[in-house]
């Protein structure tokens, strides 16, 4: 007999999106063949027409939905199923377990891939009150369905349109959440993660340690290594035996995802056409897609992306622990932190009122030339306070004071800045000791970054250097995580 699902399992799904989507429509020879993903591929109406423009600002929600059918509603072959040790049609239910928010500014630019945790604790859209997150999907299935079952609706269509209305809900819980406006929709079938492992052959990864754990089946040993097929659904699957829990497994979704889009845009697979065309039939098998998306005209806005212009992160968390009166243990979010990190992560500029309140008048001192330069600073080194002493600093210069938080530990200290804005990073670099400086389209104009890193040294004595080696980023910072290497994780 099968072992049943584990909702950890829809973790891997969101991969073949994100490779469909983002690798697949950023390179020239698949951009080439793009067309043969379009035709065929499944569509559903869940977003109305006008949401975005060929070349504004996209904010892609990504699901994984617990189905044992493909997106045309075949079932999957029982060796598959085997093989997954995913239960059959009756262990199943249509929920979305793993949600991932992609954005791409505006013209294009860096993409930065945003995980919201499936037991983040929320307010769901429409009549249906604080829930998990996973669950929102399954209200507004459910409560659709029964509407139509009373008005005489039965077979494939109750079930397409029901699916609809499951779909919308959770697209609007996610928008209250994040306070952004989901673009476009995709969502992956259980099929997908099999499917595209096989296409791809194998994708490497890194653990600090050995683990094994029956519930998953996962059983690693430390170090660097190739997973695919069952391996590497148990490599995402796992959650049990690790220090943090979900907060961990999201961060090997996020590596898996990231060693995948590097996997993918080597030459190797790109410029092998049966890989390639494995690779397309996998997506069409698996992914579901909003039915306004110009695919075509998406992947001219993406032409040319890099495996380092994908960037993964996670939003903040108040406590993975949080009790709820009927839904068991959950996690806690705070929206308007979601929001504020949000905000940073793409560039926007900050405008929460804890920002604007900290702030010093920076025309007070300093330079008034450069007040509409906002620049926000990251503690990347590992010293309690240096942040803001920076950010005090850089405000009595005259320059407007941004967020301020702490990062995932770097050694070298870097100034980030928009297009055409070199030189005016150069003279906040020259400020803070001759840092070096670094592009990143995602900002806006007159907008920086700073990360301090443990060999900057500030000049009332403090020189981070001296701080461990290794520091585990509080819980709502972002991983250091892009698709440009294999990052070792818990």
């Amino acid at each position: 007999m099968r072992r049943k699902t584990s909702s950890a399992l829809r973790v891997a799904q969101v991969l073949l999106a994100v490779v469909s989507l983002l690798v697949l429509g950023g390179t020239a020879f698949a951009w080439s063949k793009l067309n043969q993903i379009t035709d065929g591929l499944t569509r559903s109406d869940v977003i109305g027409a006008g949401a975005d423009s060929p070349m504004g600002e996209q904010n892609i929600l990504l699901v994984g939905l617990d189905t044992r059918t493909d997106a045309q509603g075949n079932p999957l072959p029982e060796d598959v199923l085997d093989q997954l040790h995913a239960g059959g049609a009756e262990d199943g239910g249509d929920t979305t377990d793993t949600m991932i928010v992609v954005h791409i500014p505006a013209g294009g630019g860096n993409a930065t891939a945003i995980s919201i945790p499936r037991d983040s604790y929320v307010q769901l859209a429409g009549k249906f009150g604080k829930h998990k997150i996973n669950s929102a999907y399954t209200y507004g299935q459910i409560a659709r369905k029964n509407e139509l079952k009373a008005q005489g609706e039965s077979g494939t269509q109750l079930e397409t349109d029901s699916a609809q209305a499951g779909a919308k809900t959770a697209i609007e819980t996610v928008q209250q959440l994040t306070g952004l406006t989901i673009t476009h929709y995709a969502a992956v079938n259980l099929a997908g993660f099999y499917y595209v492992s096989q296409a791809v052959g194998g994708v490497p990864v890194c653990l600090k340690a050995p683990v094994k754990d029956s519930y998953s089946g996962a059983d690693f040993r430390a170090g660097q290594q190739n997973v695919s097929g069952a391996q590497a659904l148990q490599f995402v699957r796992q959650r049990h035996g690790l220090p943090n829990g979900d907060l961990d497994r999201i961060k090997r979704q996020q590596v898996f995802m990231a060693s995948m889009a590097k996997t993918i845009l080597s030459a190797g697979t790109l410029t092998d056409p049966s890989k390639l065309d494995a690779l397309i039939g996998a997506v069409k098998k698996a992914v579901v897609v909003d039915t306004n998306w110009d695919l075509l005209g998406f992947a001219q806005q993406l032409h040319g992306m890099s495996a380092g212009s994908i960037n993964f992160v996670t939003v903040p968390v108040v406590s993975i622990t949080l009790k709820t009166p009927n839904d068991g243990d959950a996690v806690q979010v705070d929206p308007q932190q979601v929001q504020q990190f949000i905000r940073e992560q793409t560039g926007a500029s900050p405008s929460s009122p804890s920002s604007s309140a900290s702030a010093p008048p920076s025309s007070s001192a300093g330079d008034p030339s450069l007040a509409s330069y906002v620049v926000d600073v990251r503690n990347s080194s590992g010293v309690d306070g240096l942040a803001n002493r920076v950010a005090d600093k850089l405000a009595a210069a005259g320059y407007q004071r941004g967020s301020v938080t702490n990062s995932a530990t770097r050694r070298t200290s870097t100034v980030y800045y928009g297009r055409g804005q070199r030189s005016q990073a150069e003279a906040i670099a020259e400020k803070l000791g001759g840092v070096a400086v670094a592009s990143d389209n995602s900002l806006e104009k007159d907008h920086f970054r700073v990360y301090l890193g443990q060999k900057y040294s500030d000049d009332s004595g403090v020189h981070p250097a001296a701080a461990p080696a290794v520091m585990e980023p509080p819980a709502g910072s972002a991983p250091e995580i892009t698709a440009d290497g294999v990052t070792c994780v818990n």
